[in-house]
């Protein structure tokens, strides 16, 4: 969501007047904060790197991360990690200033192919997929939240011919990475203490969060941990976050290991090529691009792709990994022919269903001070910069078209102390790419007025998208289509779950506020009745948000599975040499933000890699 965006006025390309409070920000975080992420002795070195070693992990994102640090627990394996992007900076750190990162050098830019079905209210029809860029990858960018996904998730890939890979048998490494600091979790034998991933509540919210979470309970719904035994219910949302600044996996994972001599940091390195032996199909090395120069690096062991739903398809296909009537479309030999860039799945949400309060109690940009604001951020860690990307609230609801346990949810709600131009039209917009007609109608009327947001997003989605190569060059951003809403059943739910959305905003609790529903009609839906089925299902349509969790592009399956690109050990279907290990393998997507559960697979995948080699030696 981007409904964060509160707090300046740019995007960080320039600096105007009412962004200058930027500038204390940055110099008070030196000063007063203690963030190890940018004391000098704690940056990450950016080395040249060596001719050859036994790992070369490609992407240092939310899994690449992890694999690095784990791998590199072995001192007698020497590890490379290769990152497209720079190392992260001050503004990454600040948890309300997500936003402003999307459109900047540290962010892919992607979009979506234009469609008919859905993203109508977005310029030319396409939507964003902001992707991070960055050592840390998306756990840069994104929202923080923590949700680890529901257990019958992880149970149906298991189903699908994957042993290993069942609730119980991936719940030890959600524990393992979690520190979580949430002190009504501490006993839970669901959370991990002294991990490397840090986990709590932003130390600041507003008070409709707390209708947001009461309200739930009075329709029926439970105020539970959403990670623990039973995921449908309510709660106040647990996020990635370290005393009040982001955590991001680049912080967790890479900096605390920085020294070890067996592992190497190659900076704004892109991959562009996986080399591998026609003859024996065995990967042994990465071409990669650093600083305009093309570079070869040598792996004796493996070569692991962690870069992504996006760049990990478009890798294995520039290196001949694919379908083979597609490879040779775009002029690329194929030596292996495997449905890669398939099975792309992503979570789809409403945008713009907002309420309006009559008490000072939303998040407001022209309300907010900037100097006290931020030097109570930078001194006490505490204040409205902490809040998750401006997110407060997680809810895991059923529709009539639930599961009949009620126990696997086929709707999640985003609450939001904000709407799409709370933050006086500067950024929401920009980074979503709304049209002039759709924001100038319906949301630039109610800048800067208190206001509160429930984004719905669908589960599990029916369609399936695609990612494919524009051509042979590394450096043409791939052909991304999600297909969002191509199967009206998808449609027909989320407008289930508006009405869902529409009972907990009638709730007692709200009343206090005096909230009401905002109900200007979107211009092309204006010939419906307001909130009638077909309006909404107009609405699906038109703001149609990505939540960022794009995955499943390199399925995990048997052998025997024609959508399956990798096994169940993560080892690339005929190649011997190359794993992927990120959200490219999801057989399904996770009921939930996708970020825990891509670490997890980190995890799990690292210690795959262990046992493959170490038994070796026995």
């Amino acid at each position: 969501m981007a409904i964060h965006v509160l707090l300046a006025s740019t995007a960080l390309k320039t600096v105007s007047v009412t962004s200058l409070w930027l500038i204390p920000l940055l110099l008070g975080a030196f000063t007063y904060h203690n963030y190890n992420s940018y004391d000098p002795e704690s940056r990450i070195q950016d080395r040249e790197p060596k001719k050859e070693y036994d790992f070369i992990v490609v992407g240092g994102g939310s899994a690449g991360a992890v694999v690095a640090n784990r791998l590199t627990e072995i001192r007698g394996w020497n590890t490379l990690l290769l990152e497209s992007g720079p190392d992260e900076n001050e503004i990454t750190d600040v948890p309300a200033l997500a936003g402003y990162l999307q459109l900047t050098k540290l962010d892919w830019q992607y979009k979506t192919e234009p469609t008919n079905y859905a993203c109508l209210g977005f310029k030319k029809r396409r939507c964003s997929w902001p992707r991070g860029k960055v050592l840390g990858g998306s756990s840069v960018l994104n929202y923080m939240i923590y949700v680890r996904g529901n257990r019958y998730d992880f149970d149906q890939w298991e189903s699908f011919g994957n042993p290993g890979w069942a609730y119980r048998d991936v719940l030890k490494y959600f524990i393992k990475s979690e520190d979580n600091r949430n002190p009504y979790l501490s006993k839970s034998k669901y959370h991990g203490r002294g991990g490397y991933l840090t986990v709590q509540e932003a130390p600041w919210r507003t008070p409709l969060v707390a209708a947001f979470v009461e309200s739930g309970v009075e329709i029926g719904y439970e105020n539970r941990d959403i990670n623990g035994a039973i995921q449908t219910g309510f709660m106040m949302a647990q996020g990635t976050i370290r005393r009040g600044s982001r955590c991001s996996t680049a912080k967790a994972f890479l900096r605390p290991v920085r020294t070890r001599r067996n592992l190497d940091i190659s900076l704004n390195s892109q991959a562009t090529k996986v080399l591998i032996n026609p003859l024996t199909l065995k990967a042994y090395g990465v071409e990669y691009v650093k600083h305009g120069v093309k570079r070869v690096v040598y792996a004796k062991k493996e070569v692991i792709l962690s870069a992504g739903a996006i760049n990990s398809p478009q890798l294995l296909m520039l290196s001949g990994i694919g379908p083979k009537d597609h490879l040779r479309e775009v002029g690329i030999p194929v030596l292996k022919d495997l449905p890669v860039g398939e099975n792309l799945q992503d979570h789809v949400g409403v945008g713009g269903l907002t309420f309006l309060v009559d008490k000072p109690v939303a998040i407001v940009q022209n309300r907010l001070q900037a100097f006290p604001v931020t030097m109570n951020y930078v001194v006490n860690e505490r204040g409205p910069m902490t809040v998750l990307g401006g997110l407060e609230g997680i809810a895991f609801v059923n529709t009539k078209y639930a599961n009949n346990s009620g126990l696997w949810p086929d709707i999640q709600f985003h609450m939001a102390p904000a709407s799409l131009s709370s933050d006086n039209g500067q950024i929401v917009r920009k980074i979503l790419g709304l049209t002039d007609e759709l924001y100038n109608t319906v949301y630039k009327p109610i800048v800067n007025k208190d206001a509160w947001t429930i984004m719905p997003l669908l589960l599990r989605p029916n369609t399936r998208g695609y990612v494919r190569l524009k051509s042979s060059n590394p450096f043409d951003y791939p052909i991304m289509n999600p297909r969002y809403h191509e199967d009206r059943l998808d449609v027909i739910r989320l407008v289930e779950g508006i009405k869902i959305a529409l009972q907990v905003a009638n709730g007692k609790a709200f009343k206090q506020f005096g909230s009401r529903l905002y109900m200007k009609p979107l211009p092309n839906c204006k010939q419906f009745k307001f909130m009638s089925d077909e309006y909404i299902e107009c609405q699906v349509r038109t703001i149609s948000m990505t939540i960022y969790h794009q995955c499943g592009t390199a399925k995990m399956g048997p052998s025997w599975d024609p959508g399956a690109v990798v096994d169940p050990r993560l080892r690339v279907h005929g190649i011997e040499g190359l794993r992927v290990i990120d959200a490219s393998i999801m057989p399904t997507i996770v009921s939930g933000n996708t970020n825990a559960a891509v670490i997890m697979i980190g995890e799990k995948g690292s210690d795959l890699i262990k046992q493959d080699w170490l038994n070796r030696k026995r």
